[in-house]
């Protein structure tokens, strides 16, 4: 309004000047000013709007040049973020002179803040933040992304040995115990709630004598109450024979796990399975819309998502990241370690993502957005061209009075 405001004035002093030019000398500036004035403005409203749509809705040649270039913004975007942020050296030196730690300990601490009020603004205007970033991300092409990526660290895990030494420090520890106990018992309440089937398999196998004779049943109470024995002896005897023969069964195991190739190919061959099978493929799916519709729940209330016990431990994690000089080197070391691997492995993605939202969106939403953002000062152009023109006018009309 300003700028298009001055475009008018200088329009009506032009008009004035131009009745009364032959009252006074000065009135030749004053008409040389406003009518430069009027060209440095109507100059700079043409490149201004020729940059986002046609001036006055005409077509003409190179204008609207950010909507038709949409697709190589998206691209120069992409390669700019490659280039500049996603690689290693970059990464590299960036993260050698920060202290992430100590940054992140003095954000969760609300000591550092001032207050625990004015800690929660900042952090709910950061998840805000990162909420519409999440939300502006193509779901589909994020999701493909997060699921292609772990499926990938899956597949070149080794899972046998991994599994083998927890099993194993488990026996060591005598952890796995407690959970052989519940087995054992769910398995006499199986036994408890089927004792009417096994009585009925028992007299369907056997022949007319028995059942003449109601031996049947005396078999069938036999069976059942040697089993109840069983059950409860291997729960309350430490050393009886079948927790024994089970330990040793679970230690053979372990150390197959971790030692035997031909079992780490089987466990292999298991996860790979698994990995491929459309059943996992659709219960990570779930997982990931679960994942990502619980990540903006939380962004967009970060107050609710910080409160009570769990705000507390994060509050004294960053006291603990600003104040320990080892947590410190150690997390720093990750996330320097981690940052760099990201942009090795994920760099292409990473900027492929980028380019392919900033493609599918429309025109308008990409000329709407850039004008939000640099509008203001493309403006102020427009007011220094009225202004500088209308100098250089004057100036022209100096040096052609001297002459």
């Amino acid at each position: 309004m300003i700028a298009t405001g001055m475009l008018v004035v200088m329009a009506g002093v032009f008009l004035v000047a131009r009745a009364f030019r032959d009252i006074h000398p000065a009135m030749g500036y004053v008409l040389a000013f406003s009518e430069a004035a009027m060209v440095g403005g109507l100059a700079d409203w043409f490149a201004v709007t020729a940059l986002f749509r046609h001036p006055l809705g005409i077509p003409i040649p190179h204008t609207a040049i950010i909507p038709m270039n949409k697709d190589r913004i998206a691209d120069t975007m992409a390669a700019f973020l490659q280039e500049n942020f996603l690689t290693v050296p970059v990464i590299s030196r960036r993260i050698r002179a920060m202290n992430v730690a100590q940054s992140l300990g003095e954000f969760l601490d609300p000591r550092e803040e001032g207050g625990e009020g004015q800690s929660l603004r900042l952090r709910a205007g950061v998840a805000n933040l990162f909420g519409d970033v999440l939300e502006s991300l193509d779901p589909e092409k994020l999701g493909g992304l997060a699921k292609g990526a772990l499926r990938t660290q899956l597949e070149k895990l080794d899972v046998a040995p991994l599994l083998g030494q927890l099993l194993g420090a488990a026996i060591a520890d005598k952890r796995h115990m407690p959970l052989f106990e519940d087995f054992v018992r769910w398995a006499g309440g199986v036994l408890e709630d089927n004792e009417a089937l096994i009585r009925e398999m028992i007299h369907d196998r056997a022949n007319a004598i028995l059942r003449w004779t109601k031996l049947d049943e005396t078999i069938a109470n036999a069976i059942l109450d040697g089993l109840y024995k069983l059950l409860a002896e291997t729960v309350v005897i430490p050393d009886h024979p079948v927790r024994k023969k089970v330990e040793e069964g679970l230690e053979d195991l372990a150390h197959k796990l971790v030692h035997d190739p031909e079992m780490q190919a089987t466990v292999n061959g298991l996860k790979l399975e698994i990995l491929h099978n459309p059943a996992f493929a659709r219960w990570l799916d779930g997982m990931w819309e679960r994942g990502r519709a619980a990540l903006l729940k939380a962004t967009r209330n970060p107050h609710g998502a910080l409160s009570g016990q769990f705000g507390e431990s994060l509050g004294e994690l960053g006291g603990a990241l600003r104040e320990d000089a080892r947590l410190q080197h150690l997390v720093n070391r990750f996330a320097r370690r981690t940052l760099v691997g990201t942009a090795i492995r994920y760099g292409e993605q990473i900027v492929r993502l980028v380019s392919e939202t900033v493609r599918r969106w429309d025109a308008q939403t990409v000329t709407d957005r850039i004008e939000g953002a640099v509008g203001r000062d493309l403006q102020f152009i427009r007011i220094n061209g009225t202004l500088v023109g209308g100098l250089v006018g004057v100036l022209i009309h100096l040096v052609d009075t001297l002459l």
